[in-house]
């Protein structure tokens, strides 16, 4: 029904990591694909991010807050331990009736969040339903470790899904199928270093870069053919693959072992940098208003998380 982002107006490029770090613009571009990323002011905590988007959202659907009646908010950045990003966002929109939730799955939480979202339309329990993926990750990040600190960036985008009655095809507006998973194991090779039950502080993102690398491009080959099989398409019908923007490679081997052409992936990483949560919907936003996503057209969309989680979701536009 709608679409909106939003960005923080502070943008760091490559070059202004050069002045504080050991690196270069061309390692993070010849590793990452990223050129620059979007940076949140001190008054811009996860809320004031996500509100926006969803504000920007709700005027493209020409809608009221008052008719969504349930909002979902996928993020590992909250502005506090609680009340939930979603009952914020909830307030500051106008909204008193509904239910709102924070969902936490890392860099999959949006493809979690629209999964959820569309379970609670389908059983007929909401109509509307709001959807936002919204990170300040620059709270999160050691700016001393190159390693880390050049990968992320902050923003937020929503979606609206309205439930509406349809044959059960392929040829159906909205999600068709989704896809979650996710292993445990995984946690020390992408995690946060705190937290309020170990060590009381907010600590900082740690990652094994070389092992995630790899773990990505089988995990998201594996819930993209799921998606396929499940609903009897292949990667020549669709129209656009907007996968996680964590890093052009790994963007590019998926596609590749996919068999999906380049010209169908929409890539934003090299503008916005790993925004986690809010990278697909930002990447969706992009391919909307530039004209390139639109009604009718195919779209499949992936991601893997710290956990790990990973997830698709086929979507009818």
């Amino acid at each position: 029904m709608g679409l909106g982002s939003y960005l923080p107006k502070r943008i760091v490029s490559n070059a202004d990591l050069e002045k504080s770090l050991d690196t270069t613009d061309e390692w993070i571009v010849q590793r990452t694909g990223i050129r620059q990323r979007h940076v949140a002011a001190e008054d811009e905590p996860t809320s004031r991010l996500g509100f926006l988007a969803a504000k920007a959202a709700l005027a493209d659907a020409r809608l009221d807050a008052g008719d969504i009646d349930l909002v979902i908010v996928a993020t590992s950045t909250p502005d506090y331990t609680f009340p939930a990003v979603a009952t914020q966002i909830q307030a500051e929109l106008g909204m008193t009736v509904g239910a709102a939730f924070d969902l936490q799955a890392v860099c999959s939480g949006f493809v979690f969040a629209l999964a959820t979202a569309d379970k609670f339309l389908t059983s007929g329990t909401h109509r509307r339903a709001l959807v936002v993926g919204a990170e300040t990750f620059s709270r999160l990040l050691d700016w001393s470790d190159r390693t880390t600190c050049v990968l992320f960036g902050d923003g937020a985008a929503a979606l609206i899904l309205e439930a509406q009655h349809g044959q059960g095809t392929t040829s159906d507006r909205g999600v068709l199928t989704s896809h979650l998973r996710s292993d445990g194991r995984y946690r020390d090779k992408l995690y946060v270093d705190g937290g309020p039950s170990t060590t009381r502080t907010t600590g900082h993102l740690r990652m094994a870069g070389r092992e995630v690398f790899r773990f990505a491009v089988s995990m998201v080959t594996d819930v993209v053919t799921a998606a396929f099989e499940a609903t009897g398409t292949s990667a020549a019908e669709l129209d656009w693959f907007v996968p996680h923007q964590a890093n052009r490679r790994i963007i590019d081997s998926s596609a590749e072992k996919l068999g999906i052409a380049p010209s169908k992936v929409v890539v934003t990483v090299d503008l916005h940098g790993n925004t986690s949560a809010a990278s697909i919907p930002l990447a969706l936003a992009v391919a909307r208003d530039d004209g390139r996503i639109k009604a009718g057209d195919l779209v499949m969309i992936e991601a893997l998380g710290g956990g790990f989680t990973w997830a698709s979701a086929l979507i009818r536009w």
